[in-house]
């Protein structure tokens, strides 16, 4: 893939963070009122890695999911733009998928359906087809990161589109086959899905060997900056949970800051990768 066109998706992606955050703010007066509603009705606790936790000492907090929606909406809207401006002349093709695995987060603003739902008394049908689009868009990123960590074990960079499909394919298959209960909701105001626990593990152990090809990678290419990359797709990966799974006060501010750390590493060790290509 060329560089240009390469540049041309950032663009799109940058896009559509935009469109995302746009509709959130337009709706935020509108929704924000039900919201202790929602929260009083949940059926179950979000879960996560710190949730465990803190389930056993905090009770949810009403607009907790909001404030963690639109920090994950604006965190892909800001990093998506700092990528196109370090990355536009760097031929890392890493970071084509770590874009993605970023675009990611804009999905999240689609949760907006379940207080809207609500407000509007909209078709269960509606929030089902919104929770498989979210789906999507977080099993998406999963994958596009795991693609990004098996660039840097040495994958021929040449066949980036047909890895892009072959991600695509394998999340609809995903999103299209899980059950969705489009009248139930946990307390980050996400719907009950189907194989929970199944689709938890996948997603842990996907995150896991992504983490460990960037360590390999540091072996097998002589580069200690995977090094670093491992280490911050760690932190990307533990602020992802701690984020998306955000219902209390304490969550979202420490869920933002391993995010944009682990960002921080990943992007910078990778353009120091390639500076001088």
């Amino acid at each position: 893939m060329t560089l240009s066109r390469r540049n041309y998706i950032f663009k799109g992606e940058i896009l559509l963070a935009l469109i995302s955050l746009t509709l959130i703010s337009a709706v935020s007066f509108i929704i924000l009122p039900v919201y202790p509603e929602l929260t009083a009705t949940a059926v179950q606790r979000s879960g996560g890695i710190l949730q465990v936790i803190i389930v056993h000492f905090l009770e949810p907090v009403p607009y907790m999911p909001f404030i963690a929606m639109a920090g994950s909406v604006v965190y892909a809207l800001i990093t998506l733009i700092l990528i196109y401006y370090f990355f536009e002349k760097t031929p890392a093709p890493e970071i084509l998928f770590f874009a993605f695995f970023v675009l990611s987060f804009a999905f999240e603003g689609i949760r907006i359906m379940v207080p809207l739902k609500t407000v509007y008394e909209l078709p269960g049908v509606y929030l089902i087809m919104a929770s498989r689009v979210l789906l999507f868009g977080r099993y998406f990123g999963v994958f596009s990161f795991f693609a990004a960590s098996v660039y840097a074990a040495g994958l021929d960079v040449q066949k980036q589109g047909y890895v892009v499909f072959i991600i695509i394919i394998a999340t609809l298959m995903i999103t299209l086959s899980v059950p969705i209960d489009g009248l139930a909701w946990d307390s980050s105001l996400t719907t009950i899905i189907g194989y929970q626990g199944m689709l938890k593990l996948a997603e842990v152990m996907i995150s896991l060997i992504a983490m460990i090809s960037f360590f390999i990678s540091a072996y097998s290419r002589g580069t200690r900056e995977y090094i670093f990359i491992g280490i911050g797709s760690f932190l990307v990966f533990f602020g992802r949970d701690i984020l998306l799974n955000a219902d209390t006060w304490v969550t979202p501010l420490p869920g933002l800051l391993s995010l944009g750390v682990g960002t921080w590493f990943v992007c910078t060790q990778l353009h120091r990768v390639y500076l001088w290509l």
